[in-house]
C-alpha cells in the first residue's frame, strides 16, 4: 500500500474535519462519539491532519479530548513513523508546534529514514519553528538522513543562511555523513558563499577531506563558485593540499578540468608551482586537454606553464594527447593544439606521426612551425612520412608546399603501396626520367598489372617547362620556391609566378582529393 498517497475512502469523517481546519465540527462530532484515533491508509489520525494543515484549534480539541490518553496520543506515530509533530515542524505551524510541545510532545522522535521534527523544520526553512524545538530540547546533533546528515548538513544544503547561523552556534561543525563530508564541504559543493564565511568564521575546518579526499576548496573550484573559492582562501584553504591518493589533483586541476576561468586565474596565483614538471605530478595542461578546454588552456600558458609539461598517461607531453584525441576535428581540438604550437611546444617524432595523418593538423604545424631546418631534423620528418604511406594523399602535397625536397621523398615503400593518384601527383615534382632505377622498375611493374592507370608513361619526356621549373627549384631550393615573397622577386614575369610554385599541380590534386587549399 502506498503511504504517502491519501485514499480518501479510508479517512475518518474527524480527520477530514480537521483537514479542513474546521474546529466547530470537529468539536461536534468529538461530542457525538466520534473516535478521535482512527487511522487512514497512511496511519494517519485526525491530529496528524490537524497538525499538518497547522490548525490550531483542531490540535487543541483533538489533545485534550478525554476519550484518548493525551501521551500516547500525542506522539502516535503513522505508517512512515511520522508523529502529529513532525508534521507540524515540516509545514512551519509555530502555534501548532507550541502547543504539541505543551502537551508532552516528544521533540526527537525518529521517523523510518531516521528524520525528526526539527530536522523537518530546518529543511522547510522554517526558521521560528528551529528556534521553538532547540528550545524544547531538539537534539542539534546526529545523523538525521540515511546518507548521514545532521540537520546542519540540511541547513547548509538548502541554503538557510539564518538557520545555518542558529545552529552553527550549538551543532557539531565537523559532523560527517557517510562520505565524511562536513557541512562546510557542503556549502562549498553548492555555492552558499554565506554560509561558508558562517562556518569557517565559526571555526570549521575549511581543510577537511572526504573520503576520496576532496577538499572544500577543491569542490568550490570544481563547481565554479569564485565566492566560495574567495572565502575559502581568506580562512586558510590550503590550495596545494592534495586531494587524490596518488597525491597530484589540486584544486587548480578541477578549475582547469572544467573550465572555470576566473577560478582558475585565481588559484594560479596561489598554487604552487610543483604539479608543472613535477614527476610524479600531472600538470594542470593535461586536465584542460582532456576535458576539450581551450579556454582553460589558455590562461595556464599566459601564466608560464610549460606546455611540454611531464610525461603522463602513457604520453611525453600534453601534445601528443591533444593530437592523439579524437576530438582533434573539432574547433576546440584545432584550437587547443593551435595553442600549444603557438606557447613554444616541442614537437616530439609521435606529434609529428599524428598529426601527418590529419590534413588539418599537418596544416596547423606547418603554418606556424614551417619545416624543420635542412638536415637530420627533416630528414627524421621524411622518414616519419614515409612510415605514415596510407595518409600520403594528405601528407605528400602539405609537405611538398612547404618546401620539403622532393628527394627526401624517394623511396621505394612509398612506390609500392602509395595509390596511382599520390603518385601521378609525385611524379609532378621530379623528373621522371631520372629517377632511381628501383623506383622505375616498380612504377613499370605497377603500369603494366593495371588495367586503367593514372600515371604518366615513363618512356615520355617531361615538357621543357617542367624541366625548367625543376631547374629552378634545384638552383634556389624547394625551401625558398615555396615563399611567395621570395619568388614574386625573382626576376620572372608575373604570370609565371605561381607555375615555378607547382600551383596548377596542387590545385590539381587538391579538387581530385576533395580539400580546397594546401597553402
Amino acid at each position: 500500500m502506498d503511504f504517502t498517497e491519501c485514499y480518501q475512502d479510508t479517512c475518518s469523517a474527524v480527520g477530514l474535519a480537521a483537514r479542513a481546519g474546521d474546529a466547530r465540527r470537529v468539536q461536534r462530532l468529538l461530542k457525538r462519539g466520534y473516535s478521535a484515533d482512527v487511522k487512514d491508509n497512511r496511519g494517519w489520525n485526525p491530529l496528524h491532519e490537524a497538525a499538518a494543515s497547522g490548525s490550531t484549534e483542531c490540535v487543541r480539541l483533538l489533545t485534550t479530548s478525554n476519550s484518548m490518553d493525551s501521551c500516547d496520543y500525542v506522539n502516535s506515530l503513522t505508517h512512515n513513523s511520522e508523529t502529529p509533530l513532525y508534521f507540524a515542524a515540516k509545514n512551519g505551524h509555530v502555534r501548532s508546534v507550541k502547543l504539541l510541545l505543551k502537551v508532552a510532545a516528544d521533540v526527537n522522535l525518529k521517523t523510518h529514514d531516521l528524520s525528526c521534527p526539527l530536522f523537518a523544520a530546518v529543511d522547510g526553512g522554517h526558521q521560528e519553528t528551529v528556534k521553538v524545538l532547540i528550545r524544547h530540547g531538539a537534539e542539534v546533533n546526529g545523523q538525521r538522513s540515511v546518507s548521514g546528515w545532521s540537520c546542519l548538513h540540511q541547513a547548509v544544503y538548502r541554503g538557510h543562511a539564518d538557520i545555518v547561523r542558529m545552529l552553527a552556534g550549538v551543532s557539531s561543525l565537523e559532523a560527517v555523513d557517510d562520505y565524511s563530508i562536513t557541512p562546510l564541504f557542503l556549502a562549498a559543493q553548492y555555492g552558499h558563499s554565506q554560509c561558508v564565511e558562517m562556518l569557517a568564521g565559526a571555526g570549521a575546518n575549511v581543510n577537511c577531506q572526504a573520503t576520496d579526499l576532496a577538499t572544500p576548496l577543491l569542490i568550490a573550484a570544481q563547481e565554479g563558485h569564485l565566492a566560495c573559492v574567495e572565502a575559502l582562501l581568506a580562512h586558510g584553504a590550503n590550495p596545494n593540499l592534495y586531494c587524490n591518493r596518488d597525491q597530484w589533483q589540486l584544486p587548480i586541476h578541477a578549475a582547469a578540468q572544467f573550465s572555470h576561468v576566473r577560478v582558475l586565474e585565481r588559484l594560479l596565483e596561489v598554487t604552487e608551482r610543483e604539479c608543472e614538471c613535477s614527476k610524479g605530478k600531472v600538470s594542470p595542461l593535461y586536465q584542460a586537454v582532456l576535458s576539450e578546454r581551450p579556454a582553460s588552456l589558455a590562461p595556464l600558458l599566459r601564466a608560464g606553464y610549460n606546455p611540454d609539461a611531464q610525461p603522463c598517461f602513457g604520453y611525453t607531453c600534453p601534445l601528443e594527447l591533444a593530437m592523439e584525441s579524437s576530438y582533434t576535428q573539432s574547433d576546440e581540438g584545432v584550437e587547443i593544439v593551435r595553442l600549444f604550437l603557438g606557447a613554444g611546444a616541442s614537437i616530439s617524432d609521435q606529434a609529428h606521426s599524428l598529426a601527418l595523418r590529419s590534413f588539418q593538423l599537418l596544416q596547423l604545424v606547418l603554418s606556424c612551425r614551417g619545416l624543420p631546418p635542412s638536415g637530420p631534423e627533416r630528414a627524421a620528418l621524411a622518414g616519419l612520412a614515409l612510415a605514415e604511406v596510407d595518409s600520403a594523399s594528405c601528407w605528400l602535397p602539405l609537405l611538398l608546399r612547404a618546401g620539403m625536397e622532393p628527394a627526401l621523398l624517394l623511396h621505394p615503400g612509398l612506390f609500392e603501396e602509395a595509390g596511382e593518384e599520390v603518385l601521378s601527383f609525385f611524379l609532378e615534382f621530379v623528373n621522371w626520367r631520372d629517377l632511381p632505377q628501383e623506383i622505375q622498375n616498380i612504377l613499370s611493374r605497377r603500369q603494366a598489372v593495371s588495367s586503367v592507370t593514372t600515371m604518366k608513361p615513363l618512356e615520355g619526356i617531361p615538357p621543357l617547362a617542367h624541366l625548367c621549373r625543376l631547374q629552378l627549384r634545384a638552383c634556389v631550393g624547394s625551401q625558398r620556391l615555396a615563399e611567395r615573397s621570395y619568388v614574386q622577386r625573382l626576376p620572372l614575369p608575373s604570370l609565371l609566378h605561381d607555375y615555378v610554385q607547382f600551383s596548377d599541380v596542387f590545385r590539381k590534386h587538391c579538387n581530385s582529393i576533395g580539400i580546397l587549399s594546401v597553402s
